[in-house]
């Protein structure tokens, strides 16, 4: 007889099965970008079930693009730097790795972030800062999760996945843009000249 070296439960282990009633409420992204400036993507998602969600999960597949460059150590390439994921920062803060952006929702999931149990009629709001770094025109995937090992899967009241897609421009080079000495403003354009 064989035994498994590795030992431990299984991950799935305490997640639990069934379909758990969720929307989302609101996802909202800049339609118009821009190289360099923040940009913030944010969802709301209800548990609209009368049981309590285990751990909401929301995996967002397109904030990079794979290069067919050679010789590169990683083909997975940013569109978006993230600057901020979803959940708290650590308080007081630590220093953070690019890889495990801060934020406390940060998974071991590819993508994929986590902010806890979900009671039901409640909302969590996952948001992200993020920074443009290459040009064009792109849709956002996200999906929502009732769980994180597949178990508890979450479903729109029609029966289908909790899912959506965002269409976003993001142009070569910010705006132009100046500060208005007088007022401290950031304007739009070039500074005027004085004669």
């Amino acid at each position: 007889m064989l035994l498994a070296g590795c030992g431990g439960t299984r991950q799935d282990a305490h997640e639990p099965s069934g379909n758990f009633a969720m929307e989302v409420l609101h996802a909202s992204f800049p339609a118009k970008q821009s190289i360099a400036r923040p940009a913030t993507f944010q969802l709301a998602v209800r548990n609209s079930g009368t049981q309590a969600v285990p751990n909401v999960a929301v995996t967002v597949d397109s904030f990079n693009y794979t290069s067919n460059y050679p010789y590169l150590a990683s083909s997975k390439r940013p569109i978006w730097a993230i600057e901020q994921g979803p959940g708290r920062n650590a308080n007081p803060p630590v220093e953070s790795q690019e890889v495990s952006q801060p934020g406390n929702g940060q998974t071991a999931y590819v993508n994929t972030w986590a902010l806890g149990r979900l009671p039901a009629g409640q909302t969590q709001t996952f948001t992200w800062k993020v920074v443009p770094v290459k040009a064009g025109t792109y849709t956002v995937h996200y999906s929502v999760a009732a769980g994180l090992s597949g178990k508890a899967k979450a479903t729109l009241a029609s029966g289908g996945p909790v899912q959506g897609q965002l269409a976003v421009s993001i142009a070569p080079a910010p705006p132009i843009t100046y500060v208005n000495p007088s007022t401290g403003r950031v304007l739009a354009g070039t500074a005027p000249t004085t004669p």
